[in-house]
């Protein structure tokens, strides 16, 4: 079940924040901002840890998960989980000091006590 809240998660976790960067500025800016937007980025954690996990060490029904959410992936979005990772030092390290590089990345979820839980699979 854990594996199911990661993998449906997992583009919206850290495509937010390509899609952000990458949106184009509004025309207009409101003179002030609604009062709740400041209290909906509060509430959503930071990363303070990173777990990068290769799916070969997943259950098969996870793996099964997994595999089912890339494979319905387009590779515009695969393509934006990759920047985002490269725009993300924290996570992009994490990555590669466990060997693998942005490419090889799946998945990735971040839960609401900050733990940013990265499946990756070696290209080939």
């Amino acid at each position: 079940m854990r594996m199911n809240m990661i993998a449906t998660a997992a583009a919206g976790i850290l495509l937010a924040g390509a899609a952000q960067a990458q949106a184009p500025a509004p025309a207009q800016k409101p003179a002030q901002p609604p009062a709740s937007s400041t209290q909906d980025q509060s509430s959503k954690p930071g990363i303070r840890s990173i777990n990068v996990v290769e799916i070969n060490e997943l259950s098969d029904a996870t793996k099964s998960q997994v595999n089912d959410l890339v494979g319905k992936r387009t590779a515009d979005e695969q393509q934006q989980l990759q920047k985002a990772i490269e725009n993300a030092p924290m996570v992009k390290s994490a990555v590669e000091a466990k060997g693998f590089k942005s490419s090889d990345v799946l998945i990735a979820q971040l839960n609401n006590d900050g733990v940013l839980t990265v499946v990756t699979k070696r290209a080939g």
